[in-house]
């Protein structure tokens, strides 16, 4: 398969690529995309994943650019003549009140976390319609649950969860299957510095049903699934990987309201 993964050198991205590598869906060496804007990061990553899979090749890219995703797109297309996976990972969090939130920082989030999913998207469609190819992208348990102070980043991705959901409708009859991922509470690079604060992370472990924090691997395992022939007939699926988390947020609320 010939993949593009965004959000590369770390975390998700970087697992995702490494699982790739070394479980290949078609039983051919893998051909990755890495594509980050740390551009030591990326490059520590293409050394570490470059011996497991059939080829690697970077591209260092600033996605909340408007010009940057559809040339990510371009020269993925120039190095490997197609594409069969587009897994638009690469996201931003920045915790502002929306009361103190400036323009420029929500138009930033809003570029990374969604509009870069859609040009990328949108350049690929070609090449994802010849192939009958699929797309997953990284949403976030926000979309679905508000928190202050998240406001433009839950709201960047809500709107890219139905982004893929209307990309399902409408290129589902080309054969291109758009689902999403949707992380709990996961240690990442963006992430890394709140859990290591124990008390915090034991405190948000047993709120999760499986009694522990996500890691990069949980989320790599499920876009993996998504992209692949085993997951041939799911289209417009977000698939929330957060260890049971949803399962307690609704105990709290029906424990609240039964208080009432």
């Amino acid at each position: 398969m010939k993949i593009v993964i965004t959000g590369a050198a770390s975390g998700i991205g970087r697992a995702t690529a490494r699982l790739f590598a070394t479980k290949p869906h078609d039983g051919q060496p893998a051909v990755l995309m890495l594509v980050d804007r740390d551009a030591a990061s990326l490059a520590d990553a293409a050394v570490e994943i470059a011996p497991l899979a059939g080829r690697v090749e970077t591209i260092v890219a600033d996605l909340a650019r408007e010009e940057v995703p559809g040339s990510v797109v371009s020269a993925s297309l120039a190095a490997f003549g197609g594409i069969d996976a587009l897994i638009s990972n690469a996201g931003v969090l920045h915790t502002f009140p929306l009361a103190e939130l400036p323009l420029s920082e929500y138009e930033r989030i809003f570029a990374i976390n969604t509009r870069a999913t859609f040009l990328m998207a949108q350049a690929a469609y070609p090449a994802l319609r010849k192939s009958r190819g699929a797309i997953v992208a990284t949403a976030s348990m926000a979309a679905e649950h508000p928190a202050t102070p998240l406001g433009a980043y839950s709201a960047s991705k809500a709107a890219l969860r139905m982004l893929i959901r209307q990309m399902a409708l409408e290129w589902g009859p080309d054969g291109i299957r758009c689902n999403s991922v949707s992380p709990g509470p996961t240690e990442t690079g963006m992430t890394g510095h709140v859990y290591r604060n124990e008390e915090l992370r034991q405190c948000r472990s047993q709120e999760i049903p499986l009694h522990r924090i996500g890691t990069p691997e949980d989320l790599a395992a499920a876009i993996h699934f998504l992209a692949g022939p085993g997951a041939s007939f799911i289209s417009g699926v977000d698939l929330t990987v957060d260890g049971g988390l949803n399962t307690t947020l609704m105990v709290s609320r029906n424990s609240a309201a039964a208080a009432m």
